[in-house]
C-alpha cells in the first residue's frame, strides 16, 4: 500500500509518527509532505522522517488563501509522481482537492468544530472525517467517532513511555517542581479572532510562587522573561509535560496531552473545544477559561487551587487510570481505519 500523510502542523506530526513507523514496519511505501509552521519541519527532522515541503505557513485570511492553492498546485504534482492507494491528514483542507482529481480516497481526522471555513470546504469532499467521540456535531454518512482522544495517539502507554533524562536540559532534576506556561501565536486559520493569556508577567508571578516557570512560546518573549524560555528538544516537549505539576495555557492540544498523561492543565481561549468540554465535564482533568472577561483571574484562581493541594498529583494519575481504561488504542485505529479507506 502507498500512503500520503500531509502534516502542516506541529501536534500533527505526533499524532501520525507511530502509526507511520507502523506502516512502514509492515512493509508499505509512505510520503510525508509537509508545511513549515513552528517547529513542524524540526520534529520531522528530530524523529528522523523523511519529508518534502511544499509550503510556508502565512498568516491571515488572505494569506492562507494564497497558500492553500500554491499548496494544493504542489500536492497534485506529487500525488501525480507518488501514486497514493490512500491520502490522510489532520484537518485535511490541502489534500482533498489535489486528491478528488485524482480520485485517491482521503481520510480526514480532526477534533476542532470552530474551525467552520475550513471544515466547510473539506469535509465535504473527504471520503471519510474521523473524529474523537467528544466531536459537537454530525458530519453526517461519512462521519467516524472513536473512543477517545487525537493525543492518545503518542501518550498511549504503549506508545509512550516518559524519559526523566530530559529534565536535565533545563537544568531539572526528579521531584523538582515545575510549571509550563504554554503560549501560542493564534495564526492557524482556526484561531483567526482569538485571545487568550492578557498579561503574561501577572501568570509569571503568580505560579513561580509554586515552583519553577518554564514558558513555551510560539513567539517572542519580553527580554525580561526569554531566561524562562524552554531549552530542550522541541521532541522532548511531551517528557517534559510529564513531570509538570500544572500546564497553563493557550494550546488545547496540549492542555489535552497532559490530560492523557495525568497532570492537570488550564486552558484560557476565548474559543472552546468538544474535546476540552469532556475532559473537564466527564473527567474532570482539565479547566477551560472562555468567554468571561475575568477568564485570567479566575484561571489563575484555580490554577492555585490545584497547585497548593498536596494530593493533586496523585488524584490526577487517578483520573488517568479511569480515562484509560475508557479509551481506544488510538494509533492502532488509525492504521486500521487508512487501510479499510485504501480498498474503496
Amino acid at each position: 500500500m502507498r500512503i500520503l500523510f500531509d502534516i502542516t502542523h506541529p501536534a500533527h506530526v505526533h499524532f501520525f509518527r507511530n502509526a507511520i513507523r507502523q506502516f512502514q514496519a509492515e512493509g508499505d511505501s509512505v510520503l510525508i509532505t509537509s508545511r513549515d509552521k513552528d517547529i513542524t519541519l524540526q520534529l520531522l527532522d528530530q524523529f528522523g522522517f523523511d519529508h518534502k515541503c511544499l509550503s510556508v505557513a502565512k498568516r491571515g485570511v488572505i494569506g492562507l488563501g494564497i497558500e492553500l492553492s500554491e499548496r494544493g498546485l504542489k500536492l497534485i504534482r506529487e500525488i501525480q509522481h507518488f501514486k497514493p492507494d490512500v491520502a490522510t491528514a489532520i484537518a485535511g483542507t490541502f489534500i482533498v482537492y489535489g486528491c478528488l482529481l485524482h480520485r485517491i480516497p482521503t481520510v480526514v481526522f480532526y477534533d476542532t468544530e470552530h474551525a467552520r471555513v475550513s471544515n466547510a470546504i473539506t469535509y465535504p469532499l473527504a471520503s471519510a472525517v474521523v473524529t474523537p467521540q467528544a466531536y459537537e456535531g454530525d458530519i453526517g454518512k461519512k462521519h467516524l467517532r472513536y473512543k477517545g482522544f487525537q493525543e492518545l495517539a503518542y501518550t498511549h502507554p504503549r506508545v509512550f513511555v516518559p524519559d526523566s533524562s530530559v529534565l536535565a536540559e533545563e537544568g531539572l532534576s526528579v521531584g523538582d517542581s515545575f510549571i509550563i506556561v504554554r503560549l501560542v501565536n493564534w495564526a492557524a486559520s482556526h484561531d483567526v479572532g482569538d485571545s487568550g493569556v492578557q498579561d503574561l508577567h501577572q501568570v509569571v508571578n503568580t505560579l513561580s510562587q509554586y515552583g519553577r516557570v518554564i514558558i513555551s512560546s510560539e513567539s517572542p518573549l519580553p527580554d525580561d522573561l526569554q531566561p524562562l524560555q524552554m531549552k530542550g528538544s522541541y521532541k522532548d516537549m511531551l517528557h517534559l509535560q510529564a513531570f509538570a505539576r500544572l500546564l497553563y495555557g493557550e494550546s488545547a492540544t496540549m492542555v489535552s496531552e497532559c490530560a492523557m498523561l495525568g497532570v492537570p492543565a488550564i486552558f484560557v481561549s476565548s474559543s472552546k473545544r468538544g474535546y476540552i468540554n469532556m475532559l473537564q465535564d466527564k473527567y474532570d482533568m482539565v479547566y477551560s477559561f472562555n468567554a468571561d472577561e475575568n477568564k485570567q483571574a479566575k484561571s489563575l484562581a484555580k490554577a492555585i487551587e490545584l497547585l497548593e493541594d498536596s494530593e493533586t498529583g496523585t488524584i490526577w494519575q487517578q483520573k488517568r487510570e479511569k480515562l484509560l481504561l475508557e479509551l481506544i488504542d488510538v494509533t492502532q485505529y488509525i492504521v486500521d481505519t487508512v487501510r479499510i479507506y485504501a480498498k474503496c
